[in-house]
């Protein structure tokens, strides 16, 4: 469970800009998740395939194609989030010997099962709330107009 912390940190934070600025029901572009994240639009289209493979995402083809939330945000754990970015890390080579497997394994596997336990118990819905008490306004969808 516990991933690189910048990866899993991107994953929530384009999950959040998703669910913020499109839903269920819109869609938001690459380029627009980029702009907000302050992320590389590159660097992002692997999570975003890695969070479409996992059903946390959906993805419309087009001009006015983008992405939008899989499932109801408060269905969409942050477990999940993570989980769906973990699976797509390279296992990393770890020290070894006596104090490793004897104290550092197990002391790691520990706040693995911590931070797992409080991933599982918050959801996409939960941030938004934080974002609302914080002051941030979700945008307004603009109203249609119609010219003959």
């Amino acid at each position: 469970m516990l991933v690189k912390r910048e990866r899993a940190m991107n994953a929530v934070a384009i999950m959040l800009d998703v669910a913020f600025h499109a839903g269920r029901l819109n869609t938001v572009s690459t380029a627009e998740i980029a702009e907000r994240t302050g992320l590389a639009r590159r660097g992002i289209e692997p999570l975003l395939q890695a969070l479409g493979r996992a059903g946390l995402l959906e993805s419309t083809r087009g001009p006015r194609g983008g992405y939008r939330l899989g499932r109801a945000r408060g269905r969409i754990r942050l477990a999940d989030i993570v989980d769906a970015v973990a699976a797509e890390d390279p296992p990393e080579e770890g020290a070894a010997g006596a104090l490793q497997d004897l104290v550092v394994a197990p002391l790691w596997q520990e706040l693995n099962e911590i931070v797992a336990e409080r991933l599982r118990g918050l959801t996409l819905g939960d941030l938004l709330h934080r974002a609302e008490l914080a002051g941030i306004n979700r945008p307004e969808a603009e109203p249609l107009t119609f010219s003959i």
